[in-house]
């Protein structure tokens, strides 16, 4: 039996759509290991070569599969880390963009949600959180870290800040539907939050340090990111040098292995420590006699 001529280009049509579909899904399937794989990588070179092709090439297949809320899930969280990891300590203006890309793919998951597209104060935003469930915590989670570091960059924007309690809410969220989730991260970033501004700007350094606790209660100490932000946020802002270089010592003198599956945020964790280490002349006041001010 002959195949008329016209049907060969729908034949190819369909075919190909069907290979392409397959090789999606496979590249899917890759990302997935690429990123655990990254995940336990020390070498920061490597990584930071790595996130940034692997995103490029998670963008391709959501061009694709543009719908998918795995793929943007991992984007959300891919630009977030690429940020946080390699991009704030050199360029804020960079850091911005990125961050703001991984707010923007973790909203477009939220926002399918009626409820939460749909709210407009505060208080109807917080009731719209109550719509989700504890499987929508990773994409509350890293739509919040991406927002809310978003913010950090850019405060001098009025509209940025009004974003706060939103952000904030969605981490306190997060803590009551999975408060161990990624290592205690929603305390992470409450006791950052809280821990990073003075009390007549709605810090709270009480609040700060408990999260912080509970954060390390959470990972046994062994997320050592914790401890930078616990010295950045927390002790700068109660000018309290002891807990700074108490945290940033235990950075430095922990293995890298001591989470294997976060190897590479522990390695990234012992480079801002190094980083942070150098600015403690200029982070921490000194009275007229020499002194370092500290908050008891």
């Amino acid at each position: 039996m002959k195949i008329k001529h016209y049907f060969i280009p729908i034949l190819l049509f369909t075919f190909s759509g069907c290979f392409q579909q397959i090789a999606i899904k496979s590249l899917g399937g890759i990302m997935d290991n690429g990123f655990e794989v990254i995940n336990e990588e020390q070498d920061l070179g490597i990584a930071e070569v790595s996130i940034a092709s692997n995103l490029k090439l998670l963008e391709a297949i959501l061009k694709n599969d543009p719908a998918n809320e795995h793929y943007l899930l991992l984007a959300s969280m891919g630009y977030s880390s690429y940020a946080l990891g390699f991009v704030e300590d050199y360029s804020s203006e960079r850091a911005r963009i990125f961050y703001l890309r991984g707010k923007e793919y973790g909203m477009k998951i939220l926002n399918r949600n009626t409820k939460f597209v749909s709210a407009k104060g505060l208080d109807e935003f917080i009731s719209a959180l109550e719509s989700f469930s504890s499987e929508d915590v990773p994409i509350i989670f890293w739509t919040a870290v991406g927002w809310g570091s978003f913010i950090s960059i850019n405060l001098t924007d009025p509209n940025s800040i009004a974003d706060i309690p939103k952000v904030e809410a969605m981490m306190k969220y997060v803590i009551e539907k999975d408060p161990n989730y990624f290592y205690g991260g929603g305390h992470f970033f409450l006791g950052t939050l809280y821990g990073s501004r003075p009390k007549l700007l709605g810090g709270n350094p009480d609040s700060a340090k408990k999260h912080f606790d509970d954060c390390i209660a959470i990972n046994s100490g062994k997320f050592l990111m914790t401890y930078v932000y616990y010295a950045r946020s927390y002790a700068v802002q109660t000018q309290n040098k002891n807990v700074f270089e108490n945290c940033l010592t235990l950075v430095d003198t922990s293995s890298i292995d001591i989470l294997p599956q976060a190897r590479l945020s522990n390695a990234i964790a012992k480079k801002k420590a190094t980083l942070l280490r150098e600015k403690i002349d200029d982070l921490f006041l000194e009275s007229e006699n020499g002194e370092i001010l500290e908050e008891n």
